[in-house]
Protein backbone atom coordinates (compact mmCIF):
# COMPACT_ATOMS: atom_id res chain seq x y z
CA UNK A 1 0.00 0.00 0.00
CA UNK A 2 2.67 2.23 1.29
CA UNK A 3 4.71 1.81 -2.30
CA UNK A 4 0.91 2.47 -4.07
CA UNK A 5 0.71 5.89 -2.27
CA UNK A 6 4.53 6.46 -3.39
CA UNK A 7 3.73 5.64 -7.07
CA UNK A 8 0.55 7.85 -6.91
CA UNK A 9 2.15 10.59 -5.49
CA UNK A 10 4.99 10.49 -8.20
CA UNK A 11 2.31 10.30 -10.95
CA UNK A 12 0.91 13.21 -9.32
CA UNK A 13 3.70 15.35 -9.15
CA UNK A 14 5.16 14.75 -12.89
CA UNK A 15 1.56 15.18 -14.02
CA UNK A 16 1.32 19.03 -11.98
CA UNK A 17 4.93 19.04 -13.59
CA UNK A 18 3.54 18.79 -16.80
CA UNK A 19 0.95 21.03 -16.50
CA UNK A 20 2.71 23.81 -14.78
CA UNK A 21 5.58 23.41 -17.87
CA UNK A 22 2.44 23.70 -21.22
CA UNK A 23 1.52 26.90 -18.90
CA UNK A 24 4.49 28.50 -18.69
CA UNK A 25 5.25 27.51 -22.70
CA UNK A 26 1.59 28.81 -23.41
CA UNK A 27 2.10 32.07 -21.59
CA UNK A 28 5.12 32.44 -23.51
CA UNK A 29 4.04 31.86 -26.69
CA UNK A 30 1.00 34.21 -25.91
CA UNK A 31 3.40 37.04 -25.12
CA UNK A 32 5.26 36.51 -28.29
CA UNK A 33 1.90 36.53 -30.44
CA UNK A 34 2.76 32.89 -31.63
CA UNK A 35 0.52 30.43 -32.83
CA UNK A 36 1.44 27.06 -33.00
CA UNK A 37 -0.64 25.39 -35.64
CA UNK A 38 -1.06 21.93 -38.42
CA UNK A 39 -1.49 22.41 -42.06
CA UNK A 40 -3.96 19.36 -42.31
CA UNK A 41 -1.68 18.24 -45.44
CA UNK A 42 0.11 16.34 -42.78
CA UNK A 43 -3.15 14.06 -42.03
CA UNK A 44 -4.07 14.21 -46.23
CA UNK A 45 -4.17 10.30 -46.39
CA UNK A 46 -7.22 10.86 -43.66
CA UNK A 47 -10.45 13.30 -43.84
CA UNK A 48 -10.45 16.72 -42.34
CA UNK A 49 -12.66 15.52 -39.81
CA UNK A 50 -10.05 13.18 -38.71
CA UNK A 51 -7.12 15.51 -39.19
CA UNK A 52 -8.92 17.84 -37.03
CA UNK A 53 -9.02 15.16 -34.36
CA UNK A 54 -5.36 13.71 -34.95
CA UNK A 55 -4.13 17.17 -34.28
CA UNK A 56 -6.12 17.49 -31.22
CA UNK A 57 -4.06 13.92 -30.04
CA UNK A 58 -1.14 16.16 -31.02
CA UNK A 59 -2.15 19.63 -28.44
CA UNK A 60 -2.72 21.64 -31.73
CA UNK A 61 -5.38 23.81 -31.76
CA UNK A 62 -4.75 25.78 -34.64
CA UNK A 63 -5.50 25.05 -38.15
CA UNK A 64 -4.35 25.87 -41.93
CA UNK A 65 -6.68 23.81 -44.41
CA UNK A 66 -5.67 22.84 -47.79
CA UNK A 67 -7.83 22.37 -50.70
CA UNK A 68 -9.24 19.09 -51.46
CA UNK A 69 -9.44 17.50 -48.57
CA UNK A 70 -12.52 14.97 -48.14
CA UNK A 71 -14.30 17.00 -45.34
CA UNK A 72 -15.34 13.59 -43.39
CA UNK A 73 -17.24 14.11 -40.12
CA UNK A 74 -21.09 13.43 -41.72
CA UNK A 75 -20.04 16.12 -44.62
CA UNK A 76 -19.68 14.89 -48.20
CA UNK A 77 -17.37 16.83 -50.61
CA UNK A 78 -14.11 18.18 -50.69
CA UNK A 79 -12.18 21.38 -48.50
CA UNK A 80 -12.98 23.75 -51.68
CA UNK A 81 -13.72 27.70 -51.56
CA UNK A 82 -16.44 26.67 -54.15
CA UNK A 83 -18.13 25.25 -51.51
CA UNK A 84 -22.23 26.38 -51.12
CA UNK A 85 -22.59 29.16 -48.18
CA UNK A 86 -24.57 25.93 -46.59
CA UNK A 87 -21.87 23.52 -46.91
CA UNK A 88 -19.49 26.53 -45.23
CA UNK A 89 -21.57 26.88 -42.38
CA UNK A 90 -21.64 23.33 -41.66
CA UNK A 91 -18.12 23.14 -42.18
CA UNK A 92 -17.79 26.16 -39.62
CA UNK A 93 -20.19 24.23 -36.98
CA UNK A 94 -17.78 21.03 -37.38
CA UNK A 95 -14.95 22.84 -36.56
CA UNK A 96 -16.05 24.49 -33.94
CA UNK A 97 -17.07 21.03 -32.16
CA UNK A 98 -13.88 20.14 -32.93
CA UNK A 99 -12.68 22.81 -30.68
CA UNK A 100 -10.48 24.15 -33.04
CA UNK A 101 -9.84 27.72 -34.92
CA UNK A 102 -9.05 27.54 -38.67
CA UNK A 103 -6.51 30.48 -39.47
CA UNK A 104 -5.24 29.75 -42.80
CA UNK A 105 -5.91 28.16 -45.80
CA UNK A 106 -3.41 26.80 -49.05
CA UNK A 107 -1.57 26.38 -50.73
CA UNK A 108 -4.36 27.69 -53.29
CA UNK A 109 -3.73 29.25 -56.46
CA UNK A 110 -7.07 30.74 -58.38
CA UNK A 111 -6.69 30.98 -62.43
CA UNK A 112 -8.73 33.80 -62.88
CA UNK A 113 -9.59 37.19 -61.71
CA UNK A 114 -13.00 36.23 -60.89
CA UNK A 115 -11.63 32.97 -58.75
CA UNK A 116 -9.15 35.36 -56.99
CA UNK A 117 -12.11 37.09 -55.58
CA UNK A 118 -14.49 34.15 -54.80
CA UNK A 119 -11.44 33.07 -52.78
CA UNK A 120 -10.95 36.21 -50.45
CA UNK A 121 -14.92 36.18 -50.09
CA UNK A 122 -14.92 32.54 -49.27
CA UNK A 123 -12.00 33.55 -46.55
CA UNK A 124 -13.51 36.25 -45.46
CA UNK A 125 -16.83 34.20 -44.46
CA UNK A 126 -14.92 31.27 -43.30
CA UNK A 127 -12.78 33.75 -40.79
CA UNK A 128 -9.39 32.60 -42.49
CA UNK A 129 -7.34 35.45 -41.46
CA UNK A 130 -4.67 34.32 -44.40
CA UNK A 131 -4.40 32.82 -48.04
CA UNK A 132 -1.44 31.01 -48.62
CA UNK A 133 -0.36 30.63 -52.20
CA UNK A 134 2.44 30.87 -55.15
CA UNK A 135 0.50 33.66 -57.06
CA UNK A 136 1.33 34.28 -60.95
CA UNK A 137 2.51 37.80 -61.36
CA UNK A 138 -0.26 38.90 -63.55
CA UNK A 139 -2.90 39.01 -60.52
CA UNK A 140 -0.93 40.36 -58.33
CA UNK A 141 -2.10 43.98 -58.14
CA UNK A 142 -5.28 42.50 -57.47
CA UNK A 143 -4.72 40.59 -54.74
CA UNK A 144 -3.10 43.85 -53.49
CA UNK A 145 -6.16 45.16 -53.73
CA UNK A 146 -8.53 42.28 -52.56
CA UNK A 147 -5.67 42.23 -48.91
CA UNK A 148 -6.66 45.79 -47.95
CA UNK A 149 -10.64 45.74 -49.08
CA UNK A 150 -11.42 42.03 -46.98
CA UNK A 151 -8.40 42.80 -44.35
CA UNK A 152 -6.87 39.62 -45.01
CA UNK A 153 -3.41 38.56 -45.41
CA UNK A 154 -1.55 36.79 -48.28
CA UNK A 155 1.62 34.31 -47.42
CA UNK A 156 3.52 33.44 -50.93
CA UNK A 157 4.72 30.18 -50.70
CA UNK A 158 8.30 28.78 -51.41
CA UNK A 159 8.28 25.59 -52.58
CA UNK A 160 11.61 24.35 -53.66
CA UNK A 161 13.21 25.13 -56.78
CA UNK A 162 12.97 25.05 -59.90
CA UNK A 163 9.25 26.77 -58.34
CA UNK A 164 9.38 30.85 -58.86
CA UNK A 165 9.19 31.72 -55.55
CA UNK A 166 11.85 29.51 -54.22
CA UNK A 167 14.28 32.14 -53.50
CA UNK A 168 13.22 35.17 -50.80
CA UNK A 169 14.33 37.90 -53.19
CA UNK A 170 11.35 36.64 -55.46
CA UNK A 171 8.82 36.87 -52.78
CA UNK A 172 10.30 40.35 -51.76
CA UNK A 173 9.89 41.68 -55.42
CA UNK A 174 6.42 40.22 -55.57
CA UNK A 175 5.01 42.08 -52.56
CA UNK A 176 7.32 45.38 -53.45
CA UNK A 177 5.00 48.22 -53.52
CA UNK A 178 2.03 46.56 -52.40
CA UNK A 179 -0.04 45.58 -49.87
CA UNK A 180 1.37 45.51 -46.35
CA UNK A 181 -0.42 42.61 -45.73
CA UNK A 182 1.41 40.71 -48.19
CA UNK A 183 4.40 38.75 -47.07
CA UNK A 184 5.78 35.20 -47.23
CA UNK A 185 4.67 31.89 -46.01
CA UNK A 186 7.95 30.83 -45.03
CA UNK A 187 8.79 26.88 -45.28
CA UNK A 188 12.03 26.78 -43.82
CA UNK A 189 12.22 22.78 -45.28
CA UNK A 190 11.80 23.59 -48.70
CA UNK A 191 14.63 26.70 -48.12
CA UNK A 192 17.38 23.70 -46.72
CA UNK A 193 16.11 21.64 -50.02
CA UNK A 194 16.59 24.55 -52.42
CA UNK A 195 20.27 24.59 -50.75
CA UNK A 196 19.32 27.73 -48.94
CA UNK A 197 20.27 29.07 -44.83
CA UNK A 198 17.33 29.15 -43.11
CA UNK A 199 17.97 31.82 -40.94
CA UNK A 200 19.80 34.15 -43.69
CA UNK A 201 16.24 33.67 -45.46
CA UNK A 202 14.41 34.81 -43.01
CA UNK A 203 16.84 38.13 -42.39
CA UNK A 204 16.18 38.79 -45.92
CA UNK A 205 12.03 38.85 -44.92
CA UNK A 206 12.58 40.82 -42.17
CA UNK A 207 9.04 41.73 -41.25
CA UNK A 208 7.27 40.45 -44.01
CA UNK A 209 7.08 36.97 -43.07
CA UNK A 210 3.27 36.35 -42.63
CA UNK A 211 3.44 32.61 -41.34
CA UNK A 212 5.54 29.47 -41.62
CA UNK A 213 5.06 25.71 -42.91
CA UNK A 214 7.91 24.31 -40.06
CA UNK A 215 9.91 21.50 -40.45
CA UNK A 216 12.95 19.48 -39.90
CA UNK A 217 15.08 17.78 -42.30
CA UNK A 218 17.49 14.87 -41.82
CA UNK A 219 19.62 15.83 -44.27
CA UNK A 220 20.73 18.86 -46.78
CA UNK A 221 19.48 17.51 -50.00
CA UNK A 222 16.50 17.91 -52.38
CA UNK A 223 15.61 14.22 -51.30
CA UNK A 224 15.47 14.77 -47.54
CA UNK A 225 12.89 13.75 -44.91
CA UNK A 226 11.25 15.43 -42.33
CA UNK A 227 12.58 14.50 -38.78
CA UNK A 228 11.10 15.30 -34.99
CA UNK A 229 12.03 19.03 -34.38
CA UNK A 230 15.67 19.42 -32.85
CA UNK A 231 16.92 16.30 -34.64
CA UNK A 232 17.66 17.69 -38.03
CA UNK A 233 19.53 20.26 -40.25
CA UNK A 234 17.00 22.96 -40.41
CA UNK A 235 18.64 25.04 -37.67
CA UNK A 236 15.36 25.55 -35.20
CA UNK A 237 16.46 27.16 -32.51
CA UNK A 238 18.92 30.02 -34.51
CA UNK A 239 15.08 30.28 -36.69
CA UNK A 240 13.21 31.03 -33.53
CA UNK A 241 15.80 33.13 -31.93
CA UNK A 242 15.72 34.80 -35.40
CA UNK A 243 11.96 35.50 -35.86
CA UNK A 244 11.60 36.89 -32.31
CA UNK A 245 14.10 39.39 -32.79
CA UNK A 246 11.92 40.67 -35.59
CA UNK A 247 9.01 40.57 -33.74
CA UNK A 248 7.22 38.09 -35.43
CA UNK A 249 3.75 37.49 -34.84
CA UNK A 250 1.73 34.62 -36.61
CA UNK A 251 0.97 31.01 -37.43
CA UNK A 252 3.93 28.33 -37.27
CA UNK A 253 1.51 25.11 -39.52
CA UNK A 254 3.26 21.96 -38.38
CA UNK A 255 3.85 20.38 -41.75
CA UNK A 256 5.20 16.99 -41.27
CA UNK A 257 5.52 15.12 -44.49
CA UNK A 258 7.47 11.59 -43.40
CA UNK A 259 5.66 8.31 -42.16
CA UNK A 260 2.14 9.42 -43.40
CA UNK A 261 0.05 6.38 -41.79
CA UNK A 262 0.84 7.13 -38.53
CA UNK A 263 2.81 10.36 -38.14
CA UNK A 264 1.15 11.57 -35.18
CA UNK A 265 4.00 10.55 -32.47
CA UNK A 266 6.28 12.35 -34.25
CA UNK A 267 4.21 15.77 -34.17
CA UNK A 268 4.09 14.68 -30.78
CA UNK A 269 7.26 14.81 -29.83
CA UNK A 270 8.05 18.23 -32.35
CA UNK A 271 5.16 20.18 -30.69
CA UNK A 272 6.93 19.10 -27.26
CA UNK A 273 10.12 20.06 -28.41
CA UNK A 274 8.83 23.61 -29.96
CA UNK A 275 6.92 24.15 -26.80
CA UNK A 276 10.36 23.78 -24.38
CA UNK A 277 12.07 26.05 -26.71
CA UNK A 278 9.35 29.14 -26.77
CA UNK A 279 9.10 28.08 -22.81
CA UNK A 280 12.99 29.51 -22.52
CA UNK A 281 12.80 31.86 -25.21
Amino acid sequence: MKKLRHALMLAGGLTAALFAQSAKSQARADALGWKLGAQAYTFHKFTFAEALDKMDSCGIQYVEAFPGQQLGGGLEGTFDYHMSPDKQEQLKQLIKKKHKVLLAFGVVVPKSAAEWRMLFDFANRMGIQSITTEPQAEFLDLISSLCDQYNIKVAIHDHPKPSHYWHPDSVLAAIKGRSKLMGACADIGHWVRSGLDPVECLKKLNGRVVSLHFKDLNEKSAQAHDVVWGNGVSEIPAVLEELKNQKFKGLFSVEYEYHWDNSVPEVKESVKYWRTMVSNL
